[in-house]
């Protein structure tokens, strides 16, 4: 946690009063811009090799593989001090939700490709990827958070303080040779 303090005493005081009162939620937040690089990165990978033909599917695919990431990093991270649940129960709904949070994800690239035709040949291809970008990672990404963050506070991680661990005990070992 050193890093953590590092960084907030060199922020102003009111926004870091702001920032400790809202920790869980600039947790989130960070592990979503981690998560957003790995969907961009999975997502374009497998859109510019394989699944050049497949846009949905690719992100679809993207966003599952940044979904087990960011359970791992929620779980042990942002969400490290709430639980409330046996881990089995905690992880499936977390994943539900997550599945869920994929759809929202993709719905608004669907939209964008196939309701409003914003691919090649309608449309020249930077059009198109700057739709896809804009659609599927930007705004997908966005009304997915959203939903993901109420919902995970709310029924996968609900109680807080439940995994709290208490501080032990440090016992330091001394060198009788050298006290003498």
């Amino acid at each position: 946690m050193a890093v953590v303090e590092n960084v907030l005493a060199r922020i102003p005081v009111p926004a870091r009063a702001f920032l400790r009162k809202h920790q869980d939620m600039l947790k989130f937040a960070v592990v979503g811009g981690i998560c957003f690089i790995v969907t961009i990165t999975v997502n374009y990978a497998l859109k510019l090799t394989i699944l050049n033909k497949n846009p949905v599917t690719a992100l679809a695919i993207a966003v599952v593989v940044a979904t087990i990431v960011s359970y791992v990093l929620n779980r042990e991270w942002s969400f490290r001090e709430r639980g409330g649940r046996e881990r089995r129960h905690e992880a499936a709904l977390f994943f539900l939700i997550s599945g869920m949070g994929v759809v929202l994800n993709s719905v608004p690239l669907f939209v964008s490709r196939y309701f409003l035709h914003l691919q090649v040949p309608e449309v020249t291809l930077v059009t198109q990827e700057v739709a896809d970008f804009i659609a599927g990672n930007l705004l997908g990404t966005l009304v997915a958070m959203v939903f993901r963050w109420w919902a995970f506070k709310k029924w996968v991680f609900p109680d807080a303080g439940a995994r709290v661990r208490p501080l032990r005990a440090v016992v330091v070992e001394t060198d009788d040779k050298q006290a003498a």
